[in-house]
């Protein structure tokens, strides 16, 4: 109550100051604002600013609501203040300039809607069939046996595609859908033909404070459309009220222990690395969620026994090495500094004492880049591309591709190639441009590549000609 009776006095204290005249969507806007808005606001909400408006708002999309949020931000949802970085008059122009593409509807955006015919790339002509669409944000993807695709939407929603059809799946858990939170990634068993395994990631409610959340994995198995003998392996620790890092992406690797990435929830300065709590981190567990003893922090009592490697931000990508059976990841960084890193045994990744990022605010939180007893990364990008979903070219079929890293960019709506010789990226390229923001990447069993989107979502098989 004290919250809503704050917010309107402040939204009426904002309008009786006076503002700046609306502009629409058609009228000429300077280039500082199209500048600021890319710099400041394109990382995390994307590029293309209607997309971004027709998504579901979490602090109101009034004009007022709009230039508080901008302003004063919200820490537990992610989103900075901007109150020392622009005068208020430079954020009603970004509040104008976001909120005048609401004029447009979503079938007139002007991105470019994937056609079933050739597309040629550097080193390999193919075209894009359209498997799925009238999604919203899915997640993971996952392949069973019979060629049947699960697809998770962060929503809290399991479907199942089957010869064409979507059903829902029921059992599915209770998800904390806000903001980053929700179901996330989907993992089979690597025996799942005889044990029956599904392993699923999501955003998990505390039992005793519904305001609280943290990354959690069940197994469970599917009988018809409905999950059954459910089993939780692995909660972490602590619960926070943040909305965002949770990382949740999932991998088997070899010898059939489980990964899975958890974020540092937005806690920066506390938790990432420290060992005494889950996240920034990856960890490693067996298949039931025991934890394996010759885990490098297992004998650590100060330590969490399952973590692999510590100093992560917000890990949204995972995939095991075809060849070498190495595990490589991406994670975001904040304005700048996402990065591709091959994942050992016990390292320390850096964050946030080492970053090629910046805050989005444009202020700095750390000098250095470099520093001893911390891993550099294989690859980093500035700007972010903000990176999302992540596999490696497995099958032939592909040709020059085979190996290389694809991973999709949610800030620039593209599929990333990564060209890799041994354990080097030796250069990049930009497929299927304007596609949307790509979700999650998954080299299926049959051998194809499939690709993700959201806003509006959709699912999409990439086919070598």
């Amino acid at each position: 109550m004290k919250t809503s009776v704050f917010l309107s006095i402040l939204i009426s204290f904002l309008f009786l100051q006076g503002c700046p005249p609306t502009r629409t969507v058609n009228e000429k806007w300077t280039s500082s604002v199209t500048e600021n808005y890319e710099a400041y606001c394109a990382g995390c909400h994307g590029k293309n600013r209607e997309q971004f408006v027709n998504r579901t708002w979490l602090w109101g999309e009034s004009r007022e609501e709009v230039f508080a949020s901008i302003k004063y931000g919200d820490d537990d949802d992610g989103m900075p203040g901007y109150d020392t970085t622009f005068t208020d008059v430079e954020i009603y122009e970004l509040v104008d300039f976001v909120l005048s593409a609401q004029t447009i509807k979503m079938s007139d955006i002007g991105r470019k809607k994937p056609q079933n015919k050739g597309i040629t790339s550097d080193d390999l002509d193919f075209r894009l069939d359209t498997l799925v669409t009238g999604l919203v944000n899915p997640w993971g993807l996952e392949f069973l046996p019979n060629g049947d695709m699960l697809i998770s939407e962060l929503s809290g929603i399991l479907y199942r595609l089957s010869e064409g059809k979507l059903s829902k799946i029921k059992g599915v858990p209770a998800v904390r859908y806000r903001n980053q939170g929700g179901l996330s990634d989907l993992k089979l068993h690597p025996n799942y033909a005889e044990n029956g395994w599904l392993y699923i990631s999501f955003s998990k409610p505390n039992p005793a404070d519904a305001g609280e959340a943290t990354t959690a994995v069940i197994r469970a198995k599917l009988s018809e459309n409905q999950l059954t003998d459910i089993e939780e392996i692995f909660v972490a620790k602590p619960y926070v009220t943040t909305t965002r890092h949770y990382g949740t992406r999932m991998e088997f690797d070899r010898e059939g222990y489980l990964y899975i990435t958890v974020g540092d929830r937005g806690m920066r300065d506390e938790l990432p690395q420290s060992l005494d709590n889950h996240c920034g981190k990856i960890h490693r567990i067996y298949d039931d969620g025991r934890i394996p003893k010759d885990n490098p922090f297992a004998n650590n009592p100060e330590a969490m026994p399952s973590i692999w490697s510590y100093g992560h931000r917000n890990p949204q990508g995972m995939a095991l090495h075809p060849s070498t059976g190495d595990l490589w990841t991406h994670e975001h960084g904040p304005r700048g500094g996402d990065e591709i890193n091959r994942i050992e045994k016990g390292l320390n990744y850096g964050w946030p004492i080492i970053s090629y990022g910046i805050n989005y605010s444009g202020t700095r939180f750390t000098d250095i880049t470099e520093k001893e007893g911390m891993e550099q990364p294989v690859l980093y990008w500035v700007p972010s591309i903000a990176p999302c979903g992540m596999d490696f070219v497995r099958d032939e079929k592909y040709g020059a591709w085979q190996g290389d890293i694809l991973s999709g960019s949610l800030r620039f709506e593209y599929l990333n190639r990564c060209v890799m010789e041994g354990n080097r990226v030796v250069r990049e390229e930009k497929l299927l441009e304007g596609i949307g923001r790509v979700r999650v990447i998954k080299s299926a069993p049959d051998g194809f590549i499939y690709v993700g989107v959201e806003t509006p979502g959709a699912v999409y098989r990439i086919v070598p000609k």
